[in-house]
């Protein structure tokens, strides 16, 4: 089992601010767990008894709308941590993390947090700064859904993956998403996401293979009306 103090994912997150000493607690409590692709980590609803670090893998975090449709929050990767908002308020979680690839995450039980956050202001800060981020994140979601097309949505949502997670040796997009997930990232019904798909591959804006997407041409993409 990696030791928090070792791990290179704890960079990308508020890990990165405790001393030796507080990762090597927070080492000695966590625990590793395996999350297959399509698995719930956690609900809407669920009281969170920590956070996850998440050490491989993609998991989107998702609220599920009045018409019963889950609506994609966000996209937590690699480096991220999930959970943090809840336990800092002390309120059920407000989103349902499920895994989108196969997943490994670390588990940090809430009493361990809570008291690096009273103890460490570093880390305390850190914690606000990612949450404000999110914040930030979520008023230009906002802004995006009443005043962009959905096509416009669904194109920077394809850069938007592109040029956080790469391409293959093929060129096709590193992290494959169904059709429903992208529907759901931009608000629309599946067959819109499906029939605007089809139209920037008539266009020459991508390619596709099954359920994989190539970008052809991104600047195209972002010109999109």
């Amino acid at each position: 089992m990696s030791k928090c103090e070792q791990c290179i994912v704890r960079q990308f997150n508020s890990l990165k601010t405790l001393t030796k000493d507080e990762l090597m607690r927070v080492s000695a409590c966590k625990t590793t767990q395996v999350i297959k692709k399509g698995d719930t980590i956690f609900e809407e609803g669920d009281t969170l008894n920590g956070i996850y670090c998440i050490r491989d893998g993609v998991c989107k975090m998702t609220k599920l709308s009045e018409n019963g449709k889950d609506q994609v929050v966000k996209l937590a990767l690699k480096g991220g941590m999930i959970g943090q908002r809840s336990l800092v308020s002390g309120e059920p979680s407000n989103l349902t993390a499920t895994a989108v690839n196969d997943m490994q995450v670390c588990f940090v039980p809430r009493s361990e947090i809570i008291q690096d956050l009273q103890k460490n202001p570093d880390f305390s800060m850190d914690v606000l700064k990612n949450m404000a981020k999110d914040l930030k994140n979520s008023d230009d979601q906002l802004v995006d859904m009443a005043q962009k097309t959905v096509k416009q949505r669904l194109a920077n949502t394809l850069v938007y993956i592109h040029q956080k997670f790469g391409s293959d040796e093929n060129g096709f997009l590193v992290l494959t998403l169904s059709r429903e997930d992208y529907a759901s990232i931009v608000g629309t019904a599946t067959e819109s996401a499906i029939r605007i798909l089809s139209q920037f591959k008539k266009q020459g804006l991508i390619s596709t293979k099954g359920k994989q997407i190539k970008i052809e041409d991104e600047a195209g993409l972002l010109r999109v009306e």
